[in-house]
């Protein structure tokens, strides 16, 4: 029976595309994990129970490869929660480094996982203060986190080794300024301002912030994977059911399709089209960095 005559509603129909599509999901979720370096954020989507007004809150999780790999991959995965343990489970025997924000789960459950600061998070903490208070203390460190920017500009499209020198000449004694500049100013500052509380949180994570220094393979923020997450959700989802664990699924192929520079409607149906009958060995080429169209019959 054709799958288009079959009276099934939309959640069905994601979760039945989901099912089929799982097997390029876990292939593409094995490549991801034998990265050194990944992204790693999670966002709050709320869930309305079925047959009930209210609703809780459930999580996305998303883990990326960097913008300096070969690999370019995004994988989404749901949870009723926001423990650690997800992000554990997720990542399994992995022992990379990671980049993700201050959320104390991922610490807390990683052993043997190299925690790598947000510097877009610092900077935030000074531009709130700079934009309701005008501060001219926050103007310096945006300018002194603003010149760390301006050379991972310079040096994107470097290899991870000309990058990493370029950051150790340059980066570092500006990076080297910026803390001393912030141990002299905290002494100054009142305890429990808004200033000292900006400080104290790059000073307290400065190991963490300042590790994309001295490995040219490392971003200096976590905006790669945010902007992936950002954008993915929008109201609430009904119930904790199959089709929306497989929406993620999709998205993680849509995402990552979009990342390598393809049209994710003319993907999809290409590769649903050609997965039943694709060989186990060959899967690989089904996977959005390696998808090429199929060529007609006729061409």
């Amino acid at each position: 029976m054709c799958l288009s005559s079959l009276p099934i509603n939309s959640a069905e129909w994601v979760g039945l595309c989901g099912l089929r599509l799982q097997l390029l999901v876990d292939a593409l979720r094995d490549l991801l994990l034998k990265e050194p370096v990944l992204h790693a954020d999670e966002t709050p989507v709320p869930m309305l129970a079925p047959g009930k007004k209210k609703t809780h809150r459930t999580y996305l999780w998303a883990y990326a490869t960097t913008p300096y790999t070969e690999l370019k991959a995004v994988v989404y995965d749901f949870s009723e929660g926001r423990g650690g343990h997800h992000a554990r489970d997720f990542l399994g025997e992995w022992r990379g480094k990671l980049v993700c924000d201050d959320y104390g789960g991922y610490r807390q459950s990683f052993a043997g996982v190299t925690e790598i600061g947000c510097m877009a998070h610092a900077r935030c903490k000074f531009v709130d203060l700079h934009v309701t208070e005008k501060s001219q203390i926050a103007e310096q460190a945006i300018d002194l986190i603003g010149q760390l920017y301006q050379i991972e500009r310079e040096v994107k499209s470097l290899t991870a080794e000309e990058r990493q020198r370029l950051r150790d000449t340059r980066a570092r004694p500006i990076a080297d300024t910026l803390y001393r500049w912030m141990l002299a100013h905290r002494e100054k500052v009142p305890e429990g301002s808004a200033m000292a509380k900006a400080m104290d949180y790059s000073l307290k994570r400065w190991a963490a912030l300042t590790r994309y220094l001295d490995d040219g393979r490392l971003p200096i923020d976590n905006n790669r994977i945010e902007n992936l997450i950002r954008p993915r959700h929008r109201g609430a989802a009904t119930g904790c059911s199959p089709a929306h664990c497989a929406a993620a699924s999709i998205m993680s192929l849509i995402q990552s399709t979009k990342l390598n520079r393809h049209d994710p409607y003319a993907y999809l149906k290409d590769v649903m089209t050609r997965l039943p009958t694709q060989k186990n060995r060959a899967i690989d080429e089904l996977l959005p960095h390696n998808w090429k169209p199929a060529i007609p019959d006729n061409a």
